[in-house]
């Protein structure tokens, strides 16, 4: 490393010191750090609680590269969870168990529109990872077929919200289908064992169903799948904004890493997911798209501005007031414009 954690972040010091002078966030506005300036006082933190996730491939990047570990030298104890699904890091995120969580970006927008406390710092991919498959030799060819099917999704995901606008985008009701809310591996199970007849699936566990046992995907759109969100407690970027930039420089690192390094970012899936290496070169290669500005904004909100109302039309948030005032306050662009990847060097 090129240089030590506190000159490597010097630069971000300017925007600590705010928070001493007595700045406070206001509703819409980006959280003011409000930790000790970089240089007074070290981390602001001792501990950080950041996810990894086989959905997420920066975040295995980085965990097991050590880069936290290292940058911190032993004064921060980073403590890695692993997110089964998007629901899982929102429940963690809303119980303050994480400081830094990844879910889709549809995930985000209805947590945050419900009420939970977060805020994006970071897009890490844009993904096709959901499509609509069905087990081998079924005889659901087509998404007008699933009327009276019983079909596995995990709520609260970028599947389910995937599952959401196909249903619409055919004329199909939620009543006029059964949902089964199983996690994704759960509900990978229920497909292969015929307990249900569809799964709005999610990869790595799509790919490797599809290779291992033949199931077939009938629908397969990208622009039904939301962006990878990474995703902040306000309390945390008030706190630790020094520990906040860290993680984004990380994060930034590692897209340019995996972009140069595909075999070894697929070896590191393969290995955390526990599948075969050529179907976790498919899926970063195939249906990832890391090539893509780490900073959110405009291209990521016109997409949730298709999926907010149907959050409202199907009861998972009560008004459209709600979708509004979270999309006007659930981006916080300045730590992706302020990344500094060479700082892994």
């Amino acid at each position: 490393m090129k240089k030590s954690p506190l000159v490597a972040l010097a630069a971000i010091a300017t925007a600590a010191t705010l928070a001493l002078t007595g700045c406070v966030a206001g509703e819409d506005a980006p959280a003011e750090p409000a930790g000790p300036a970089l240089g007074e006082g070290g981390w602001s933190a001792s501990e950080l609680n950041i996810d990894f996730a086989t959905y997420n491939p920066l975040s295995l990047i980085i965990k097991d590269q050590g880069w936290l570990e290292e940058a911190t030298g032993g004064d921060v104890t980073i403590n890695w969870i692993q997110s089964a699904g998007s629901n899982k890091a929102n429940e963690f995120l809303r119980a303050g168990s994480l400081d830094v969580g990844s879910t889709a970006g549809s995930a985000a927008l209805l947590a945050r529109s419900n009420g939970s406390p977060i805020k994006v710092i970071d897009i890490y991919s844009q993904p096709n990872w959901a499509a609509i498959a069905v087990p081998a030799g079924s005889d659901i060819t087509e998404v007008d077929d699933l009327v009276g099917k019983r079909i596995a999704v995990t709520k609260g995901t970028d599947p389910y919200f995937f599952l959401l606008q196909t249903l619409d985008e055919a004329g199909i009701g939620l009543d006029e289908v059964t949902i089964e809310n199983l996690q994704h591996a759960d509900g990978k199970a229920a497909l292969e064992s015929g307990a249900v007849d569809a799964w709005s699936g999610l990869d790595p566990l799509l790919s490797t169903s599809v290779e291992t046992a033949g199931t077939e995907i009938i629908y397969d759109n990208i622009d039904f799948n939301s962006y990878g969100f990474l995703n902040a407690t306000e309390s945390f970027l008030q706190t630790s904004p020094d520990l906040a930039q860290l993680v984004v420089n990380a994060y930034e690192a590692a897209r340019a890493w995996a972009i140069e390094n595909p075999e070894e970012t697929a070896a590191i899936l393969a290995e955390v997911a526990a599948i075969d290496p050529a179907i976790a070169s498919a899926v970063i290669l195939d249906r990832t798209n890391l090539e893509v500005s780490g900073v959110p904004g405009d291209a990521q909100v016109a997409v949730l501005e298709i999926i907010g109302p149907i959050f409202v039309a199907n009861g998972d948030v009560p008004t459209q007031d709600q979708i509004d005032d979270a999309l006007a306050s659930l981006l916080e662009p300045t730590y992706a414009e302020d990344a500094d990847p060479a700082f892994f060097d």
